[in-house]
This record gives structure tokens, sequence and C-alpha cells, in this order.
């Protein structure tokens, strides 16, 4: 396998750190950027995350135009907390409120594109630690500095916490390594040279988001990535080194439902890509273990692979945005 591509559409964040050039890039474009952070229960760093963006690129550097959080029913103060530090307000279950709702990290990214202005959209998870604005300018950067770029993904160094105040510098990205990697090795090789393809940060424009379906879940990134590889190519897609993130991690019971979830997509999406025939159904249920009074007992989780139609097939959205059906 060749790594052309890899030598080519790979960057690192300080590339794009004259914001002045981003800025005069973004008027020589005339196209409008905005911010998603989809929530839920994210009180402990919204605020700095919205104060950083808004302070640095909006008040210092004008290349946001608006920020905004999609909600999925927070029970802590998250979205008052947004609110408060200048972020325009959403719940999910209130933006298209005639669609039978669900929840989920995609369901918030996919409503994003009805609420949000923005030609291009940037989406980060509102649990970095270390959030620095280069996590959004570093995205927009290939967008605007590179004419057949359209959508850019992060990649980053993910040390792993192991007890208070304790961090190893690697262990992050584990599924990512023991799922998504040798699902790509199998069947996209060429997507391999994807660094980190379940990262939650990435900018992309509106042309392609709006024409993708959006899986309410965890399989949306790697949905995104086989959609727009499929329908654009890999040339269109640039990652950017952005140094280091660091969040909450998950234990391994929650990875594993992770895993399920995104297996589940990977093979609903060739199938219906037409790469596979499938010849027997794929279960809802993931099913753990749990040690209870000496005796293993059953843990069931329900994860349907429910997925949104591309936003462009959305008549209120045609509507909104002047849209007229090919």
């Amino acid at each position: 396998m060749k790594n052309a591509w890899l030598k080519t559409n790979t960057f690192h964040y300080r590339e794009f750190d004259d914001l002045s050039a981003l800025v005069a890039a973004k008027a020589r474009k005339k196209v409008t950027i905005s911010l998603c952070l989809p929530t839920l229960n994210e009180e402990k760093t919204i605020a700095k995350e919205i104060l950083i963006m808004k302070s640095e690129l909006m008040s210092r550097y004008p290349l946001l135009d608006e920020i905004v959080v999609i909600d999925s029913g927070s029970t802590d103060k998250t979205r008052e907390i947004a609110a408060a530090y200048g972020a325009d307000v959403f719940e999910a279950a209130h933006i298209l409120p005639h669609l039978e709702p669900h929840k989920g990290k995609g369901e918030n990214l996919w409503k994003a594109l009805y609420i949000t202005k923005g030609d291009i959209i940037v989406y980060l998870d509102a649990d970095i630690k270390n959030i620095h604005h280069r996590f959004a300018y570093a995205l927009i950067g290939p967008l605007l500095l590179h004419d057949h770029i359209k959508y850019a993904k992060a990649f980053y160094d993910r040390p792993i916490a192991t007890g208070k105040s304790k961090m190893r510098p690697t262990g992050g990205g584990r599924v990512t390594e023991l799922v998504i990697r040798p699902l790509f090795s199998l069947f996209f090789p060429e997507l391999t040279q994807i660094i980190q393809p379940l990262s939650g940060e990435y900018a992309g424009y509106r042309e392609l988001y709006e024409k993708i379906p959006f899986p309410i879940g965890y399989g949306v990134e790697t949905s995104m990535i086989m959609d727009i590889y499929e329908k654009w190519g890999l040339n269109v897609i640039a990652q950017v080194d952005l140094d280091r993130r660091i969040h909450r991690n998950q234990d391994t019971k929650a990875l594993g439902k992770m895993a399920f979830v995104i297996l589940k997509t990977f093979i609903n999406r060739k199938k219906k890509l037409g790469l596979i025939d499938l010849k027997e159904k794929l279960f809802d249920e993931m099913i753990q273990y749990n040690l209870v009074h000496d005796s293993y007992q059953p843990d069931i989780t329900r994860l349907e692979a429910v997925e949104r139609p591309p936003m462009i097939e959305i008549p209120e959205y045609r509507e909104k945005y002047h849209m007229s059906r090919n």
C-alpha cells in the first residue's frame, strides 16, 4: 500500500497558527464558520471551552461566526453555564420536534446542521481538559488554504488517566487500535492512513455534511469517514496533528459498548454501499457479564443502529437554506 495521501494531506497545527492569514483567507472565500459543541453533562469543561474559543477566535481574531451548543438533555448545569458564557444553546429534542426523538452524539451533530449558519462547521467534543483554540483553527486551516480539502480531522497523543493526578503518556484510543484499524486494514487499507478515525474533533463544509446520513450514536465518526471517502474520495480529507488531548477515559465495559455500535455501523455501511451481502440479521443487544454474589449475571444493553438520513432530504432544512430538490 502506498502512503502518498499520508504525506500530502497530513498537517501539524503550527502550519496554521498565523490566525490573521486564516481570517484573510476566510474573507477571500466569503464563507462563514460555525463551531458546534455536542454536550451531555459537561459542566466541568464547557465554560473553559467556550471562553477560549470566543475570546481567541471571535473577539481577538474573527474566525468563528457563532458557537452553538446542542445538548442531549443534561441533568447538571451544562446548558446554563454555556448560555452564561455566550454560546447559543439548544436542546436536541426541541430541534425538528416533529421527528421521532433519539439521543446520542450523532443526533446532536445532525441537528446542528439545521441550527447552525456556517458554510463550514467545526465539531469539537465538550470534555477536552486541555482545550486550546488550536483545536478549532488548526482544523479550519486546511479548508481555507487548500481548495481541494473539504473535511479535516484531528489526531493527537492521547494520555490515559490511571488514578488521581496520575497519567500515562499513552493508552488512549483503544477502540481505534482494537476495532477500527483492524477493520480498515481488512477492507479499506487506504483508510488506515487516517491516524485517529474516531477522534471527535473535525471540520468540514456543509455541502458534504448535508449529503451523508448520521448514525445517532458512537458510529457517527466511522460512518462519516466511509461515506465521505465513498462519495468524494480520500483526497478531500485532511488530518491535523493537534499534539495532545486530555479527556476523561472510559472503562473497558463502556468501550465494549462503543465497539459494538461501531462494528455494527461498519457492517451496515458496507451492506448499504453494496460491498457485502449479509445473509443473517444483526442483533441489537450487547451482552456482557457482572459477578453478583459469586454468580455471573448477564448485563444486556440494547443498542440499535438508528441513523438519520442526509439532512438535505429534510423539507424544513431545504426550505430554511433556500434549496430545491434536484
